[in-house]
């Protein structure tokens, strides 16, 4: 099955100033950066780390960190700033759940973060997998920290909840606070919507992380990329409807082009303003902020 980057027409446009320097990263090559690879490589899975083209790569693997994705590496949405390639997938391992507690077992993780491409072709938009692995996972270290980055479950969003909440008490409960944090990204504010997002809708973003945040032992979290066209009016708009929806948890981001056939970069904010956007999203009630232009999903999850 032929699987392709998606093309948008957006090569033309002007991409904001040359990149400044507080943006590039590192090349790390380090004992730690090569076991992270090796465990990755040995079980077949994939990582958001590389499938997005994550610019902290270096960094995280270097610690011994990785982001599992899981559903294999083919999107069946074509977001306008994702780096994931899309088309119609054609995955399916139920081996999966075991290959990744194996890899998270020769890592010695202590916390683990699992994401998906977005799988609309799928009954339960993938979340029996979401939910096999946590189980295996848990079997393996009943205390470890888990993190989901899931994606929307267009039309399935109950059905997800039931089937990943099942997940979670069929195995015993840490004894860490919170029992598990489940993300979802808006990405952008609404007005971008349909040029970020193609197929995706802001208000069944907010109903998913409000349908997580009232669930006992599990907090919401969730992510913006700043840069993209958008106001501080909207971004603002955007931290209240989250905080309004039970959400907890907040990165913030620079985003940064993967290709020239996607978007444009608008502008780059300088670090003073995330760090003024960290300090007024803490005055609303965020318990956990990360913010600044390098911040991705799962960047310092472990903290």
């Amino acid at each position: 099955m032929q699987k392709i980057i998606p093309v948008f027409d957006h090569s033309s446009q002007p991409n904001a100033t040359r990149m400044p320097d507080w943006i590039r990263q590192p090349l790390a090559t380090g004992p730690d950066y090569r076991q992270t690879a090796i465990s990755v490589q040995k079980q077949t899975l994939n990582t958001v780390c590389e499938e997005a083209r994550c610019p902290n790569r270096s960094e995280c693997w270097s610690a011994g960190t990785a982001t599992f994705m899981l559903l294999g590496d083919t999107c069946t949405r074509a977001c306008g700033f994702c780096a994931v390639k899309t088309g119609k997938p054609d995955w399916q391992d139920d081996s999966e759940p075991q290959n990744v507690a194996a890899a998270v077992a020769s890592m010695g993780l202590d916390y683990v973060v699992l994401t998906s491409v977005n799988r609309d072709d799928m009954a339960d938009g993938g979340a029996m997998i979401f939910a096999e692995t946590i189980k295996a996972l848990r079997r393996h270290h009943a205390d470890i920290g888990l993190e989901l980055l899931t994606p929307d479950f267009h039309r399935k969003q109950a059905l997800a909840l039931d089937i990943i909440c099942a997940a979670l008490a069929a195995v015993p409960a840490p004894t860490r606070t919170p029992q598990m944090v489940w993300g979802h990204n808006v990405e952008t504010v609404p007005a971008l919507y349909k040029t970020v997002r193609k197929g995706a809708d802001y208000q069944r973003s907010l109903d998913l992380l409000q349908m997580a945040a009232r669930q006992p032992g599990i907090e919401a979290k969730s992510s913006l990329m700043l840069g993209l066209g958008e106001s501080k009016t909207e971004v603002l708009g955007v931290l209240k409807a989250l905080r309004d929806h039970g959400v907890q948890r907040l990165s913030l981001g620079q985003y940064l082009r993967p290709t020239r056939y996607h978007l444009p970069v608008q502008r780059y904010l300088v670090p003073e303003e995330f760090d003024e956007y960290a300090e007024l999203a803490r005055e609303m009630g965020f318990g956990w902020v990360k913010s600044g232009p390098l911040v991705r999903s799962s960047y310092h999850a472990e903290e």
